[in-house]
C-alpha cells in the first residue's frame, strides 16, 4: 500500500503539500479497489500511475499549461489534466488508458476503459474532500461491488452539481452522460 514517502512524481510536477495529500488519498482508493476487484497487475499498475499523475500539474501556473496546450480553449483550471498527459507522453508514457485517464479526469470521456472510470471516481470520492462525506464514503465502499453503477451515479452527481451551481457543461461530459443513458 502506498505511503507518503512512496509518492514519486515526475520532476516537472507542480503540486502543493495539500495536493500531494489528495494525490495520495486518490491513489490509495484506486489501490484498494484494484485489490478488492482482483484487477490484473498491469491494469492495477495503470490505475496507480493514473492516480499518482492526474494532478501532477494542478498547481502549475496557467501560462505554463497553455504553453503545453497552445490550442486549448478550456479555462485555466481545466488545463492541468491535458497538460500532464502531454508531458507524460513526451516522457515516454505509452499506455493509452493512463494518458486518457489523466487527460480527461476533470470532465470525463465516453471512450474510457476502467482506468479512466476508476480515476474519475477516486478523484470525486477522495475522503479528504469536505462535501457530502457520508454519501461519498458509501459510494466509495460500493465501487468494488458495483463498479459501473457507482460510476454512473458519480457522473450524474457531477452533472447535477454543475447544473445547480451554474457551471459550464463540457461537451466531453455531456457525451459521457449520453453514452451512459
Amino acid at each position: 500500500m502506498l505511503d507518503a514517502a512512496a509518492i514519486s512524481l515526475p520532476l516537472w510536477a507542480r503540486v502543493t503539500d495539500s495536493r500531494r495529500g489528495h494525490i495520495m488519498r486518490v491513489t490509495r482508493l484506486l489501490e484498494r479497489w484494484a485489490e478488492a476487484m482482483r484487477i490484473p497487475a498491469p491494469e492495477s499498475e495503470a490505475w496507480r500511475d493514473a492516480g499518482l499523475w492526474h494532478d501532477a500539474l494542478r498547481d502549475a501556473p496557467e501560462e505554463a499549461l497553455r504553453a503545453l496546450l497552445p490550442d486549448a480553449d478550456y479555462p485555466g483550471p481545466m488545463l492541468h489534466g491535458p497538460a500532464a498527459a502531454v508531458r507524460l507522453a513526451r516522457d515516454g508514457e505509452r499506455r493509452t488508458a493512463v494518458l486518457e485517464a489523466v487527460k480527461w479526469h476533470t470532465v470525463g470521456y465516453r471512450h474510457w476503459d476502467r482506468t479512466g472510470k476508476a480515476l474519475f471516481m477516486a478523484d470525486y470520492l477522495d475522503p479528504g474532500r469536505s462535501f457530502a462525506r457520508p454519501e461519498r464514503a458509501f459510494l466509495a465502499s460500493q465501487v468494488a461491488h458495483d463498479f459501473e453503477g457507482v460510476f454512473r451515479q458519480i457522473v450524474r452527481h457531477r452533472l447535477d452539481w454543475a447544473l445547480r451551481d451554474g457551471k459550464p457543461l463540457y461537451p466531453e461530459t455531456v457525451a459521457l452522460w449520453n453514452a451512459l443513458r
